[in-house]
């Protein structure tokens, strides 16, 4: 969703023109069109677009960012100019954030804006690179999460960070480290193994035991809080898979909660109800870097920790002791 204040320069026309002007590559049909779906109100209301604008006027486009960039005209770049990055860590060569739920790690499609579009914006913003830059290189993560996982994206800042990190995910010479609230009692530690298999039309794993069934997988994981039927495990990533904790995790019996392609639906729903719980609650916590190339980045050695999204500390408290 996003809002826009209808200012000085902008009142005094009719809410259809204005709309016209602002989704410049949207014919007049696919805007008379999300104002009768209320997919654009003027200020909470429906509108047929012939209201005069008002300064102080509250629009609201209910649609996908993509949706709006598309329409608008924008680059992905522009239209993240605007959001606010939680960065954990910086340095000349690396970034690291703490990405929301529900931001892409990258684009699937040209459309779309993601977590690269928003780092890349923010080092414009903060004048560590210009557009013309970025006509040569443009900055890049390193490791992805699954678009409904929070947590750690660590981003090369220039092109040696860029080959330095990658090779560093590659070769696992980091240590990687979740939080995954699962349904269930868990109160010993314990690695796992299994063979995964991914089915690329509907993007869901399976795990099984057979080594020609897939790809070897090995997770470790120890309890470190246990509440009323759920235990907070904090996961240790050994092989990187897609969605090898979810569905690891799920064929042991301890789906994660608020999973709802691996997960348990009723338990889900539950937790929706009780907590407003719509994503898994998987959490990329820790990155613990190991050597580093002289005088690469002050990263060596260093533990780095993302806070807690507040889904964690609704339902677990804003305490979790390692």
């Amino acid at each position: 969703m996003q809002q826009i204040e209808i200012n000085a320069n902008e009142a005094g026309q009719r809410f259809d023109k204005f709309l016209m002007k602002y989704f410049k590559e949207a014919g007049s049909g696919f805007i008379y069109k999300m104002l009768r779906k209320k997919n654009i109100t003027l200020n909470g209301k429906k509108s047929d677009g012939k209201d005069k604008l008002s300064q102080g006027d509250v629009v609201k486009i209910f649609m996908a960012d993509e949706t709006i960039a598309k329409f608008r005209g924008l680059s992905a770049v522009e239209l993240a100019d605007d959001i606010p990055l939680d960065v954990v860590y910086e340095d000349d060569n690396v970034l690291i954030i703490n990405k929301p739920s529900g931001m892409l790690s990258q684009k699937a499609k040209d459309t779309d804006v993601s977590a690269n579009e928003y780092i890349i914006s923010y080092l414009v913003r903060e004048g560590v690179l210009s557009m013309e830059d970025l006509a040569t290189f443009k900055p890049s993560i390193c490791n992805r999460l699954d678009r409904n996982t929070s947590g750690l994206l660590v981003a090369g800042k220039s092109l040696l960070g860029l080959q330095v990190l990658s090779e560093m995910f590659k070769n696992r010479t980091m240590d990687k480290y979740y939080l995954a609230v699962v349904a269930g009692t868990v109160t010993e530690s314990m690695k796992i193994n299994g063979y995964l298999n991914k089915d690329e039309k509907t993007n869901k794993v399976t795990i099984s035991q057979t080594p020609e069934d897939g790809k070897l997988i090995e997770t470790e994981y120890e309890p470190l809080k246990i509440m009323d039927w759920i235990t907070v495990l904090k996961v240790k990533l050994i092989t990187g898979k897609p969605h090898q904790i979810r569905a690891h995790l799920a064929s042991v019996g301890h789906p994660i909660i608020g999973d709802y392609k691996y997960g348990k639906q009723k338990l889900n729903q539950k937790y929706k109800e009780q907590f407003g719980i719509t994503d898994q609650m998987l959490h990329a916590w820790k990155l613990c870097f190991g050597t580093m190339p002289e005088g690469f980045s002050n990263l060596e050695k260093k533990e780095i920790t993302a806070a807690l999204p507040d889904t964690f500390v609704k339902v677990c408290g804003d305490e979790i002791k390692d």
